[in-house]
């Protein structure tokens, strides 16, 4: 090793405010990174957005302090080896700080300053998060939140800072860890998607980029609103507060009783005749069970009602006023675009009966399926959840969640459900497994894969009525989301075995879907390609997931080529949102890869739905193909961009 390749200083420099302070704008985007990966995952995103950039923020020295010391030579980094002494010691503080943040508040401890919500930033009336990645990443992040925090932070400064164990331990002892080996220890554990067949240095590399990926990325956000319904609702609430107050003092003012005649104004909210009826239980609209069968519709207005306790008109009570005005120590949840007000009028009773260790009342406005949930042992830690499911049909109205334990879920099946089963999608060619139900039509738990970890497995429950069988799987709403298979213009139930095949390989991506108001994902061969040199044939597939509210869907494309990995799922080629490509409006889809042969050669690989009729290759690579199929050699790390022309000669371009 030559002198100029280590790193070897008699003991720390002292460090100025002005070079701790250049070093930290300088590398601010890096460093609210490590901060955010290092953080504890259950604080949710937009909490460690705001965390990351605060503790950042707060990392300056009040005054001249004493540098971090580097115990023994290191080897010199490519990456980071000019960062300084500055950099150091503003990473480390960044480090502590964020390791300080995961230790559990305690009673009879002096809580510290990074475990409490950041002062600053703040934004008010929005959410804010980081642009979501592809499948790699969101395995990624689910690996790591499974790691104790001076664990992920020795798999980030490994993969992010690009440091040596030894220079890892050194880090995390100054940071205040007490066993920094058994942190590397637990950081081994933790294998990156797509790394297990490639070399060290590629391993490196690739968890480098996925670190370095938009899924992690703090400073490049996406914003939504919060709950605008709530809001509106507490503001109202202040803004009567206020006028009230004012009213009552000018009155008191007032000679005699200091009360006017009544003018024009209507009674209060709670007094008014339609509000009280709706609130009101015994008022509320009760099915018969045999009305489906003669009704015109079958929806979820012709759902009989059912449950043991469907006539506790004290809990029934407690459901509509909850629904009415939440208060502040209720859990309510509602799916995108899905208004939270009151009812306009009585709803409709579908279920009020006791499930796992809870009261539970599911509630139907023409609009919304509105859940309420209490303990059995009383009426602390109350739920109330809404979903919007107007226009549903029969396979949409087929089934609601009606209950939910950890890792578990139930369902309460339409009247028409005369079968149920269990389907595991990651094992195509598995037979379905048999669900039992209630009289009431509760069936038993079976797995969430909504709230699962890992995706080993997936089970959706298959649903059987006089039309046939609908697969439905849960994406952590009310209302599940129907899976179907074949061209936007006639989707079709998924029954086939190579439709449950393209289905085994494809159900690992529905968590990116999830908690946006899904009502169906249809997944949608193509094309189908033979690949270069013999490597076997290839499906293209187009996911798009509908929501109920028409608007947001999400569209993904697809390469599955030829895998002995059992459920190993698709490369994602391109996404969209919002967009009407594999839809009804535009059935055309245009994507690609860059796909490498198990000779080792690299192909730019582009599919175009049957309207293509040529695909054009261009930028770093260049080709044209006649028909809907383009395969063309390439360059490790080549960018193409596609596009193609369709009957009638117009040119339409790549997913995106």
């Amino acid at each position: 090793m030559r002198p100029q390749d280590v790193i070897n200083r008699p003991g720390p420099d002292p460090i100025d405010v002005e070079q701790a302070e250049a070093a930290l704008v300088e590398h601010y985007p890096r460093l609210v990174r490590l901060a955010y990966l290092v953080l504890p995952p259950h604080l949710g995103r937009n909490r460690r957005v705001l965390t990351a950039h605060s503790l950042v923020q707060r990392s300056l020295p009040r005054s001249r302090t004493p540098g971090v010391s580097v115990g023994v030579p290191l080897p010199r980094r490519t990456e980071g080896a000019s960062d300084g002494p500055g950099y150091a010691y503003v990473r480390q503080r960044v480090l502590r700080q964020a390791l300080d943040a995961g230790i559990p508040l305690r009673r009879r401890a002096w809580p510290k300053r990074a475990q409490l919500p950041p002062l600053l930033p703040q934004v008010w009336g929005l959410r804010l998060f980081p642009r979501s990645g592809g499948a790699d990443e969101l395995a990624l992040d689910q690996r790591l939140s499974a790691l104790s925090g001076p664990a992920r932070a020795a798999y980030v400064l490994r993969g992010l800072e690009r440091m040596q164990n030894a220079e890892v331990a050194q880090v995390l002892s100054a940071a205040g860890t007490v066993d920094p080996q058994a942190a590397l220890a637990e950081a081994d554990t933790v294998e990156a998607p797509g790394t297990a067949a490639n070399g060290p240095k590629a391993a490196a590399a690739n968890i480098a980029a996925l670190l370095r990926s938009a899924e992690f990325d703090p400073c490049s956000l996406q914003a939504r609103p919060t709950d605008l319904m709530r809001r509106r609702q507490h503001a109202k609430a202040a803004l009567a507060a206020t006028a009230a107050v004012l009213v009552c003092g000018a009155l008191v003012g007032l000679p005699g009783d200091g009360w006017g005649a009544d003018g024009a104004a209507a009674p209060s909210y709670a007094r008014n005749p339609a509000a009280e009826r709706a609130l009101d239980p015994a008022k509320t609209v009760r099915v018969a069970p045999d009305v489906w069968k003669q009704s015109s519709r079958t929806d979820f207005s012709v759902w009989p009602t059912r449950g043991n306790l469907a006539d506790d008109e004290a809990l029934l009570r407690r459901a509509l006023a909850v629904w009415a005005r939440p208060g502040p120590t209720v859990q309510s949840s509602a799916t995108p675009a899905t208004p939270a007000g009151p009812p306009m009028g009585p709803p409709q009773l579908l279920f009020a009966g006791d499930v796992d260790q809870a009261r539970v009342v599911l509630l139907y406005d023409g609009l919304r399926v509105v859940r309420y949930a209490e303990p059995q042992d009383g009426t602390a830690g109350a739920a109330l959840d809404f979903a919007r499911v107007d226009g549903a049909d029969a396979a949409a109205a087929s089934a609601l969640v009606v209950g939910r334990t950890v890792g578990n879920v139930r369902y309460l099946t339409a009247p028409w459900v005369r079968k149920t089963s269990v389907r595991d999608l990651l094992d195509p060619a598995g037979e379905p497994l048999p669900l039992a139900r209630t009289r009431d039509g509760v069936t038993d738990p079976l797995n969430s894969p909504a709230q699962a970890r890992d995706c080993d497995s997936w089970d959706a429950v298959e649903l059987r009525d006089d039309v046939g069988a609908h697969l439905m799987t849960d994406l952590g709403e009310l209302a599940p989301a129907r899976l179907t298979s074949g061209p936007p213009s006639a989707p079709r139930d998924v029954t086939g075995a190579s439709e449950r095949a393209r289905w085994a390989r494809t159900a690992c991506l529905l968590p990116t879907v999830r908690s946006n108001g899904v009502r169906s994902v249809n997944s949608w061969s193509f094309a189908e390609q033979t690949l270069p040199e013999g490597n076997g044939t290839a499906d293209w597939l187009c996911t798009r997931a509908e929501t109920w509210r028409g608007t947001g869907s999400r569209v993904f494309a697809q390469f599955q080529a030829p895998s002995a990995q059992k459920g190993a799922p698709g490369a994602v080629a391109a996404r969209a949102e919002h967009s009407p490509a594999c839809g009804v409006r535009d059935p055309r889809v245009l994507a690609g890869v860059l796909w490498k042969s198990r000779g080792g050669n690299w192909y730019v690989l582009a599919a175009g739905s049957k309207q293509f009729t040529s695909v054009t290759a261009s930028g770093g690579v260049e080709g044209t193909a006649e028909g809907n199929l383009l395969a063309v050699r390439a360059k490790a790390g080549a960018q193409a961009e596609l596009d193609g022309r369709v009957e009638g000669g117009a040119q339409v371009g790549a997913l995106r």
